[in-house]
C-alpha cells in the first residue's frame, strides 16, 4: 500500500469506511481507532487492527463502494440510475462531459471515475452549499483532479462548446436546452433526470421544438433478494421510483 491509495474498511459488523492511505492520520470507528500509517505494510485483502484489538478487512473500493458512503445533504442518484447514464452517455476515458445540477456529488464522482486522467468534468451547481459539498466529496477519493467545478446558474450558459456529452439534473431543464446544445458537439447524447412525469411531459413537448432526435424515457427499478439459500425470497423493502431518466442526441 502506499500513501495517497484508496482503501474500503469493513467492520466485524459489516460496516464500511472509505479513506485515503496518509501517514499521518487515524480513522476513529464504533470499534476504536485505526492508524492510516500501519496500512504501509499492508495489501488489499489484508486485516488491520484498531487499538482495541478489532479486525477490518482492507478492500479496494469498487465505484459502488464509494457512492453508497458519500455524504450527502441532498437526495442522491443512485448507482442503479448511474449505471445506465454512464451507458448511455458513452462515459469513457479521455470523455469531456458537462454536468448541471451537482448536488452532493454521486454522479460527479462516477463521471471523474470513468473519464481517467485524460478527460475532465465540467460540472454546475449554483448552490454554495452543494458546491462545497460535492468538492468535499471528490476530495475524500483523490478525484478533484478530474473535474472543474462552477458556481453558478446555468442560465448564464455553459462555459464549454464542444463537450462530448451533457447531462442535466435541474427542476425545468426545459428551459436551457439552448444552452445544452450550444454546450456539446453536433450528434452528442445528452441525458436529464426528473422526479414528476408533468416534469418529463414538459421537457419532451419542448424537446420536439428543438434539436433533439431519438428519445428515450425510461425508470429503474432494482428488486434485491435475502440471500439464505433455504428461504429465498425478495426483501421487504426495495428501491423502486427514483427518478424519471430522458436521454436523447443533439442534431444542430
Amino acid at each position: 500500500m502506499k500513501p495517497g491509495s484508496l482503501v474500503c474498511f469493513i467492520s466485524p459488523d459489516g460496516k464500511v469506511y472509505i479513506r485515503i492511505v496518509t501517514d499521518d492520520k487515524e480513522l476513529h470507528t464504533h470499534h476504536g481507532k485505526i492508524i492510516l500509517a500501519e496500512l504501509l505494510n499492508k495489501e488489499y485483502g489484508d486485516t488491520i487492527k484498531t487499538h482495541l484489538g478489532h479486525e477490518y478487512l482492507i478492500t479496494r473500493p469498487t465505484l459502488y463502494d464509494i457512492l453508497k458512503n458519500i455524504k450527502r445533504k441532498t437526495q442522491i442518484i443512485y448507482p442503479k440510475d448511474i449505471g445506465y447514464i454512464v451507458l448511455k452517455l458513452g462515459i469513457r476515458e479521455g470523455t469531456r462531459v458537462v454536468e448541471a445540477g451537482s448536488g452532493s456529488g454521486s454522479l460527479t464522482t462516477a463521471f471523474a471515475w470513468f473519464v481517467g486522467d485524460d478527460g475532465k468534468v465540467f460540472s454546475y451547481e449554483k448552490r454554495k452549499e452543494f458546491y462545497d459539498l460535492c468538492k468535499e466529496n471528490l476530495e475524500r477519493v483523490g478525484l478533484k483532479n478530474r473535474v472543474v467545478q462552477f458556481l453558478r446558474d446555468i442560465k448564464e450558459g455553459f462555459e464549454e462548446h464542444n463537450a462530448d456529452c451533457a447531462f442535466i439534473d435541474v427542476k425545468t431543464p426545459w428551459e436551457y436546452l439552448d444552452q445544452v446544445v450550444r454546450a456539446v458537439k453536433n450528434g452528442a447524447p445528452v441525458g436529464f433526470l426528473l422526479p414528476t412525469t408533468n416534469q418529463v411531459s414538459t421537457l419532451l413537448s419542448c424537446m420536439e421544438k428543438e434539436r433533439f432526435i431519438k428519445t428515450e424515457v425510461l425508470e429503474i427499478l432494482v428488486r434485491r433478494y435475502k440471500p439464505v439459500p433455504e428461504r429465498l425470497r425478495p426483501e421487504d423493502r426495495m428501491v423502486a421510483h427514483t427518478g424519471y431518466l430522458v436521454f436523447s442526441i443533439v442534431k444542430k
